[in-house]
């Protein structure tokens, strides 16, 4: 963790001894948490990517991370915390649907997936190959 100095203040209105930033792991993976102030929002220009295994796993961070967040920014896979920060929620099957965009199967996993809030593998899956879902 880092935090603000007294230098600055004029141009970031931070106190000194604020948080600066904080640097923590999920996963594995390395993030720093900038505190800018009030002025700096999410928006869809940063997004974070789970990569689910099975239609539980998708199910499951659907539900956890909708929950409280904007209804209407839903779709195709994508959602809003309750906290307004971009989330795929992507199965990582489907990766393989999306290879050769100019095939057939292709374009229709891709207009079944425009329908869906929350991703469905099995409906894209029967997308790709052309079959009804039931």
């Amino acid at each position: 963790m880092t935090r603000y100095g007294k230098e600055g203040f004029e141009t970031t209105h931070m106190p000194e001894g604020a948080v600066l930033t904080v640097e923590f792991f999920l996963d594995g993976q390395q993030f720093v948490a900038l505190n800018a102030g009030p002025e700096f929002k999410f928006n869809e220009s940063v997004s974070f990517i789970i990569n689910c295994y099975t239609q539980e796993e998708v199910d499951y961070y659907w539900e956890k991370l909708s929950e409280g967040g904007d209804e209407k920014a839903q779709m195709c896979g994508w959602l809003k915390d309750r906290y307004g920060l971009s989330w795929q929620v992507v199965p990582v099957e489907v990766w393989d649907l999306w290879r050769d965009e100019k095939s057939e199967g292709y374009q229709r996993a891709m207009r079944a997936m425009l329908q869906m809030k929350k991703l469905d593998i099995k409906k894209l899956k029967q997308a790709f190959e052309g079959k009804q879902s039931s």
